[in-house]
């Protein structure tokens, strides 16, 4: 007993004497190193956008016949890039890396994925600049942790909040970018990578605010969306029956894009002539169906507020899915989440036109929601995403359909990396 109250005077003593040491706050010095990983982020990001967005103004001015060869042009220089400046790697290869490799990405290939998706991206292909940011400012997370001697989850922890602070400035969602941060590792990861939470939150709001400041894009939903009725107790009920047609979709999307990959694999080739051969057939898509061209950012805008024949739509859907596949598979730079909401937008639309005088923002988020969660299992981060995007603050319908289209989704993931496996290809 009395070596008890002895060493909690000692303890006591020591508090006293060193009054700087007790922090009677949560927050330690490590919360300034995950606000300054997010603020290297938003600054990474707000210059690639505003790098992108004068290569779009200019790159947009070719129309016509012209898209074809100059897509193919692109793909050709961009091979070229990836060829001389050395293979950055895509999703498969990030998820691979956190899961079995501690969280150590290599920022030494950043360059090569920087100038080849900018080419890619503003040239008109199909897939968005999520995925090279996340790339590109997870690596730098990595980067800094290893000049600081991080080691184990402190490092897995920099390193996603790198990933999620890339993510949170393209989409204005912090919540939303972190929780992705996590998921697309395999949603029954969330919780092992629980730790990492906090830290991607915080950098993720440093990131949106330094996004901010440097772009001037307003704060507020990116689309505008009709106007959502007061829910009642049956669109929860139609939210999963839309979200069937938006899964259907998702296999389809997933089912092209394997049968796109094999072809593109059959036959050995180097990677500047296959994404050459990937902008000609892109550009050709996007010659007869110029909705299809690019990532879909200000295409869907132009989708909800023009009215377009059931053909059309259509036409549009098995259009942008061929060009996403190809463009992914190919070896063009770029993520397809925001594709994959303008497929889905459109399936709503189709949904629409069939079946008049349904609730539409209802038809087309349930329709977004679904895809996105079939594709990328992701269904929570894909709630707050589009919730944020759409103006659409009705979670609850929006989880309804997302969860429908993960648990519907096939067995296979789309991402292989996700099925928990170590790939041997990025050994």
């Amino acid at each position: 007993m009395k070596y008890k109250k002895a060493k909690r005077f000692i303890l006591l003593r020591d508090r006293l004497n060193y009054p700087l040491r007790f922090n009677p706050f949560v927050f330690s010095k490590l919360f300034f190193l995950w606000v300054a990983v997010g603020a290297i982020g938003g600054i990474i990001a707000g210059s690639y956008w505003i790098v992108l967005e004068q290569l779009l103004h200019f790159l947009s001015q070719f129309q016509g016949l012209l898209v074809i060869p100059l897509m193919a042009t692109a793909g050709l220089l961009a091979g070229l890039i990836i060829h001389k400046l050395g293979d950055p790697g895509e999703m498969d290869l990030i998820v691979n890396n956190i899961r079995f490799k501690g969280g150590k990405l290599e920022p030494k290939n950043n360059p090569s994925m920087i100038l080849s998706s900018l080419l890619c991206i503003a040239s008109g292909g199909s897939a968005g600049p999520e995925a090279p940011l996340v790339q590109v400012t997870g690596s730098t997370g990595s980067w800094i942790a290893r000049k600081l001697k991080f080691k184990g989850e402190d490092l897995r922890s920099l390193t996603i909040a790198g990933m999620a602070s890339g993510f949170t400035a393209l989409f204005g969602a912090p919540l939303g970018g972190s929780l992705f941060s996590l998921e697309i590792l395999h949603h029954r990861h969330v919780v092992e990578y629980y730790q990492a939470l906090i830290p991607a939150f915080v950098a993720s709001c440093s990131s949106f605010v330094i996004f901010i400041l440097i772009t001037h894009i307003g704060i507020g939903p990116t689309w505008e969306f009709p106007v959502y009725s007061t829910p009642q107790l049956n669109d929860f009920f139609y939210a999963m029956l839309y979200a069937l047609a938006g899964t259907a979709v998702g296999w389809l999307f997933i089912f092209t894009v394997r049968q796109s990959k094999s072809l593109f694999n059959m036959v050995r080739m180097p990677i500047y002539i296959r994404m050459a051969i990937g902008g000609l057939l892109v550009g050709t898509i996007a010659y007869y169906m110029p909705l299809s061209r690019y990532f879909s950012h200000d295409q869907l805008s132009i989708l909800l507020k023009e009215s377009f024949s059931v053909e059309f739509l259509v036409t549009l859907l098995i259009a942008k899915i061929f060009a996403i596949s190809f463009t992914v598979t190919s070896g063009w730079r770029g993520g397809f989440i925001i594709p994959l909401f303008f497929v889905g937008a459109i399936t709503g639309l189709i949904i629409n036109s069939l079946f008049p005088g349904q609730n539409l923002p209802l038809i087309l988020v349930s329709c977004m929601a679904a895809i996105n969660a079939c594709v990328t299992r992701t269904p929570i981060s894909t709630i707050i995403l589009l919730s944020t995007l759409t103006g659409f603050h009705q979670f609850i319908p929006i989880m309804f359909a997302s969860l429908t289209g993960f648990f519907l989704a096939p067995k296979t993931p789309l991402i292989n990396a996700q099925l928990g496996v170590k790939s041997s290809e990025h050994e």
